[in-house]
């Protein structure tokens, strides 16, 4: 097989770019695609933790992304609906949707991939990332931070 034909490597060892941007208290965000020498495709593990929400929320102007749960449940929420998601469920969002997620009280792990894109997504203020998580775990809970 040719050189460079393929990387292998552990996501678990990609560094955590949320420590880095502040947001090592609600996740982890292992954003895999340089790491991997993958010029189209990008991939990334997020583990989100227990009664967190995902910082930001985002949407592509022209990607599309499938996210599969691979641990713990939570909310994944799309535009305006808030959907349960659990472990092996796979969600496809078109480019355009805006998208945020919360953990259920043991978290939420989750893989991220589709095509990269440069400049292609955007962050979306949606005052819904900082509110309290509001799961069925969580009604009761205090304002999430």
């Amino acid at each position: 097989m040719a050189r460079g034909a393929y990387t292998h490597l552990n996501l678990g060892e990609v560094e955590d770019a949320a420590v880095a941007n502040g947001f090592g208290h609600r996740w982890e965000a292992r954003v895999a695609r340089t790491a991997l020498g993958a010029e189209q495709t990008g991939v990334s593990l997020f583990r989100i933790h227990p009664g967190r929400r995902s910082p930001f929320a985002h949407r592509h102007t022209t990607a599309e992304e499938v996210y599969v749960i691979l641990a713990g449940d939570g909310l994944i929420k799309l535009d305006d609906e808030v959907l349960t998601v659990r472990r092996l469920d796979a969600i496809r969002v078109a480019a355009g949707v805006v998208r945020a997620f919360e953990a259920g009280p043991d978290g939420l792990e989750l893989l991220a991939f589709g095509p990269h894109r440069s400049g292609d997504g955007e962050p979306v203020d949606d005052p819904w990332v900082n509110r309290a998580a509001t799961g069925p775990f969580f009604r009761n809970r205090a304002r999430v931070r």
